[in-house]
This record gives structure tokens, C-alpha cells and sequence, in this order.
């Protein structure tokens, strides 16, 4: 027959691999909430970047966007440089 004190022994084993088990799962659902909130405050921030790049875009005229996309002086000339 097994004494009282290796099944207290055997009690708290499992009882402390449960809550190491359960601090594991916390911190791993903690860290993964973290991340996703740094995600969605980047995917914001690169939304708010593309907007102010889509507003000055479309505040050019033609000859200014054929500058800013790279075209050549003489290419660019046709639209009124």
C-alpha cells in the first residue's frame, strides 16, 4: 500500500506542474495578444503613411507626377515642364 506521504508528494507534484502548465498558457496568450497589437498599430500607421502619400499624389499635375514617378526632362516636357 502507498503511504500518505507519497501521495501528498505525488499531489503536489501535479499540482505544481498545473500551474506552471497554467502560467505557460497565460503568458503565451498574453505575448500573443502583444503581437497582434503591435500588428494592427503598424497596419494603422501604414495606412495613415499611404493616405498623406495618396494625398500628395493626387495634389500634382501632370509634369509633377511624371517628375516624382521618375521620368526623364524630356518625357516629362510633354505635359507641360
Amino acid at each position: 500500500m502507498i503511504s500518505y506521504h507519497l501521495w501528498a508528494s505525488l499531489a503536489a507534484i501535479i499540482a505544481v506542474l498545473g500551474l506552471l502548465t497554467l502560467s505557460h498558457v497565460k503568458a503565451y496568450h498574453a505575448g500573443a495578444a502583444a503581437e497582434r497589437l503591435t500588428t494592427l498599430n503598424r497596419s494603422v500607421e501604414v495606412l495613415r503613411e499611404r493616405n498623406a502619400t495618396d494625398d500628395q499624389i493626387r495634389n500634382l499635375d501632370d509634369a509633377g507626377l511624371c517628375r516624382e514617378l521618375g521620368g526623364l526632362p524630356d518625357e516629362c516636357a510633354r505635359f507641360g515642364l
